[in-house]
């Protein structure tokens, strides 16, 4: 594997998908598990290559996961239209696909997503439980409750929550996670793309990652 990014197409459901696969700086040996990222709403911007899909991978790579971040459909070089998260969470299960042929079969999988890419994850758990596949862990950020159907996600999911989002209120948040009994890090000041608050979300993940 060559460390660092790499981005490549791999097929899809209705055509290619374009990754990125971040792999950290560690002996092989070394590597926990792999990652999938997914990036906030197409059709408002959001790319494989957001600053906070970014910092999830970078983040990953430093607890020894290897990262990969899709395009999701009409996003770069992926194909298709953008599908309300239906066509985005098959796609996702793609991408898991091919990372188990790239990687071995029983590599820890964390599920990691930003504002409607959290939406998709969730989805995307859903569907591996229903399989009886496990995921080691869930990270969500801009959790995007009350947009869409956020599903219910495991009690140890680190989830990160800007005090001043003014795309997905905080209290729509609490109102989801609280029949989860699932705790809430608020980032006192973030809106929802915590700029100048980015450190933040790596250092709370790195702490919360172990307990």
């Amino acid at each position: 594997m060559k460390v660092g990014t790499q981005k490549q197409l791999i097929d899809g459901v209705v055509g290619e998908i374009e990754v990125a696969v971040d792999v950290p700086k560690i002996e092989t040996d070394e590597i926990k598990g792999v990652a999938l990222v997914a990036h906030p709403h197409p059709l408002f911007g959001g790319t494989m290559d957001n600053k906070v899909a970014q910092t999830l991978a970078k983040t990953m790579n430093e607890l020894g996961y290897i990262a990969v971040r899709p395009n999701f459909r009409g996003v770069g070089q992926t194909v298709g239209e953008h599908d309300h998260g239906m066509g985005e969470t098959e796609d996702m299960l793609k991408v898991l696909a091919w990372m188990r042929t790239e990687w071995p079969k029983n590599m820890p999988l964390v599920l990691a997503g930003f504002s409607f890419g959290s939406f998709v994850q969730s989805r995307v758990a859903a569907a591996l439980k229903e399989r009886g596949d496990d995921v080691a862990r869930m990270v969500m950020i801009g959790t995007a409750a009350g947009k869409w159907q956020v599903e219910a996600v495991p009690s140890d999911s680190i989830v990160i929550h800007g005090e001043l989002d003014e795309t997905i209120p905080l209290s729509a948040v609490m109102r989801w996670a609280e029949p989860l009994e699932l705790p809430v890090t608020v980032v006192a000041g973030a809106d929802h793309f915590f700029h100048r608050r980015l450190h933040i979300i790596k250092y709370i993940i790195m702490q919360q990652w172990c307990v």
